[in-house]
């Protein structure tokens, strides 16, 4: 089991990091090259600043063991397909269920967007947010 962390703007490294150090789980945590990371535990796999590089540099290493974590539906989407594990930074665990719907939710995002039209905000990132998280990974790896 590896932890691949779409890392480019993920809020909870530190959490990982936190986890995976005490269960001995490697980190892959994967950025472009307008993000410098350097954690003193993970591998870092950094890629070029193209649209959906890290998404398809992380797609091709991920294996049926692993777990994910990023909030791209569409990165979700191909880790749930390779049999991976995935889970986004709220905790939400992402499943054969859930994905279709976000993926099409996703979808109509955009094309509001592209009408000029506009989406409610996202709060702030809450303690609460950590603690689902965090909650969410430890089930992942424990069972």
């Amino acid at each position: 089991m590896r932890i691949l962390v779409d890392a480019d703007s993920c809020p909870v490294k530190n959490i990982i990091l936190k986890i995976a150090k005490k269960y001995n789980i490697p980190v892959i945590m994967f950025c472009d090259t307008s993000h410098i990371l350097n954690d003193g535990y993970s591998m870092i796999v950094t890629v070029d600043k193209g649209a959906d590089s890290v998404d398809i540099a992380l797609a091709n290493k991920i294996t049926s063991s692993d777990i994910a974590v990023t909030q791209d539906y569409g990165v979700a989407a191909l880790v749930l397909g390779k049999g991976a594990k995935a889970l986004n930074q709220n905790g939400m665990v992402y499943c054969r269920e859930n994905i279709d719907l976000l993926l099409f939710e996703r979808h109509l995002s955009k094309k509001v967007r592209r009408g000029g039209g506009r989406l409610k905000s996202i709060p702030p990132r809450a303690h609460e947010d950590d603690l689902a998280f965090e909650n969410a990974l430890l089930k992942l790896i424990v069972d």
